[in-house]
């Protein structure tokens, strides 16, 4: 008969490259990035560090991995759509909802050099919908980059902001002797309009997005 330890190990799933990434996301997600480190991955698996190596070259291919994974996530926009803009909206609020659910993947992609396939298939279908859609290959990689750095912008300042929308009417009152009428009118007013309840405060990406799209409709076919 195996003894219980010979049937522990003979009832693990083997470890792939796959395994290792999904573990490293999991750890990430629920420690943050900074916890990742090649010995914390192993005790994860339950493995020795060593056996890691088999599957991933170091932290660095880990990290391209994960981050990889995780832009599959984000859906693709269709290329050839009749309607350019309500497929650049799908893929920034669908981008917008997978940033916020791995929180340290942001700085890893505006930071570091992504050409995983799933990273370049993404990419791809950007710049195909946008081409297709009348924008010269000049003008799709503008536009391409100004829908990034709003989407990427808003979700890491939406992520460390310093107060959770349910204290804003009460930072704003315990603020508000900060910014005297007398000398900043128009801060005090909106802070009063956040405290009374007039208005919740509250950044909107929907809001922001929207405006970002209407000015680049007006340029689209100039160039």
């Amino acid at each position: 008969m195996a003894s219980p330890s010979h049937s522990r190990k003979t009832s693990r799933a083997p470890l792939t490259r796959k395994r290792v990434l999904r573990a490293a996301i999991k750890l990430a997600d629920k420690q943050g990035i900074e916890s990742l480190s090649m010995r914390k991955l192993a005790q994860a698996l339950a493995v020795e560090a060593m056996s890691l190596y088999n599957h991933v070259a170091n932290k660095e291919d880990v990290l391209d991995g994960i981050v990889d994974i995780v832009v599959e996530e984000i859906e693709v926009p269709a290329i050839g759509t009749d309607d350019w803009q309500a497929a650049m909206r799908q893929r920034a609020t669908s981008a917008h909802s997978v940033l916020l659910r791995h929180p340290w993947v942001s700085m890893l992609i505006v930071s570091r050099v992504n050409i995983g396939p799933a990273m370049l298939r993404y990419v791809n279908a950007t710049i195909g919908c946008l081409c297709e859609a009348g924008f010269s290959y000049k003008m799709a990689d503008h536009v391409w980059n100004a829908i990034d750095s709003y989407i990427y912008g808003f979700t890491i300042q939406e992520l460390n902001f310093p107060f959770d929308p349910s204290e804003y009417a009460d930072v704003a009152t315990n603020y508000l002797s900060l910014v005297p009428y007398d000398k900043y009118p128009y801060l005090n007013a909106l802070a009063q309009q956040v405290i009374d309840g007039t208005h919740h405060g509250l950044h909107d990406f929907e809001f922001g997005f929207e405006l970002l799209l209407d000015g680049l409709e007006r340029i689209r076919g100039r160039m």
